[in-house]
């Protein structure tokens, strides 16, 4: 006797039918076919990149943040997995930018370019599997709070070694060890994780990279902590230094410096500059958001909106 399965509920949020690029054509998001036995899908063999796009409504502009680095880093992401991305940087950033007009994009903006493992075959290697290439966008506010800041924890899951996954390529597999300390986070009731080295020193937050002040010096842990190397942190670097004039230092650090430090933030692209005002129940500081933490936020936001024409460097303009 047959028996009739219900219809199982459908709660997932459909994404509209924008422009997307997909293996050297301008499709639209529901033409791409993705097959289910998708080798990505289910060993993680992919890498990506998350760039954003910031809206001027005074310039009516739509600026990409230093799309070049974001490219080059891909493309080193993919070399570390065997994975070629057969089109020049150039090619990447015009596409991109082409495709945020075409879908009339003005707001800010995340892109999100993906190489992957498209075979549709069981088994797992890298080497000699058909790849496709994907870029896609989405409207994207604050990632974490950015006024009154966020509280934190130490996970009790560590960062990946990079002996284990390459922990400086952002593979899509990887980032179960992200997903796993942010929920902990969560369900703890904290807004992020920071996670230690498997020896025990403090490597980054879940998916963003982290800074500390100290006695007037800003520390950050160094490419060899198994951190992702930041595009963000890159420019938070320059910023400290040239702007606050500031002292920076990529060093060790401890757990417990994050307990007796001045100020403390978390950056990225998705995080941009967050305050961290609170860590395991202790508070950062004096628990509200650091001078120089505020500063940077001002700098890097005046920067990004096209606003602070000595930055003009880092933007690429979608519109003109």
């Amino acid at each position: 006797m047959e028996t009739e399965l219900a219809p199982r509920a459908r709660t997932r949020t459909r994404h509209p039918n924008s422009w997307v690029f997909f293996d050297g054509e301008m499709v639209r998001y529901h033409d791409v076919h993705i097959g289910a036995m998708t080798h990505a899908l289910h060993y993680g063999t992919g890498c990506f990149e998350g760039i954003r796009a910031y809206w001027n409504a005074a310039q009516s502009q739509l600026f990409i943040l230093h799309a070049e680095a974001h490219y080059a880093r891909l493309r080193r992401s993919a070399a570390i997995l065997q994975l070629e991305l057969p089109y020049t940087n150039d090619e990447l950033i015009r596409w991109s930018a082409e495709i945020l007009r075409r879908n009339d994009a003005r707001t800010d903006t995340y892109i999100r370019p993906f190489v992957f493992v498209s075979a549709e075959e069981i088994g797992v290697r890298l080497h000699g599997m058909e790849q496709s290439f994907l870029i896609y966008t989405a409207p994207l506010g604050d990632y974490l709070p950015m006024d009154g800041g966020i509280r934190c924890m130490v996970s009790t899951w560590r960062r990946i070694s990079d002996g284990a996954i390459p922990a400086r390529a952002k593979v899509s597999g990887s980032y179960i060890n992200s997903a796993l300390a942010k929920s902990e986070a969560l369900d703890n009731g904290y807004d992020e994780a920071i996670m230690l080295t498997h020896d025990g020193h403090v490597s980054e937050g879940s998916a963003e990279n982290l800074f500390m002040l100290r006695d007037g010096v800003f520390s950050t842990p160094s490419v060899t902590e198994d951190i992702l190397e930041g595009i963000t942190r890159k420019l938070i670097i320059n910023l400290i230094r040239d702007e606050l004039g500031l002292q920076v230092i990529e060093r060790t650090i401890d757990r417990t410096e994050l307990y007796t430090c001045d100020e403390l933030l978390l950056c990225g692209t998705g995080a941009q500059v967050s305050p961290v005002i609170e860590v395991d129940h202790r508070a950062v500081g004096d628990g509200r958001v650091g001078r120089h933490t505020s500063q940077l936020q001002d700098l890097y936001f005046r920067a990004v909106r096209g606003e602070d024409p000595r930055y003009r460097d880092w933007l690429t303009p979608v519109y003109g």
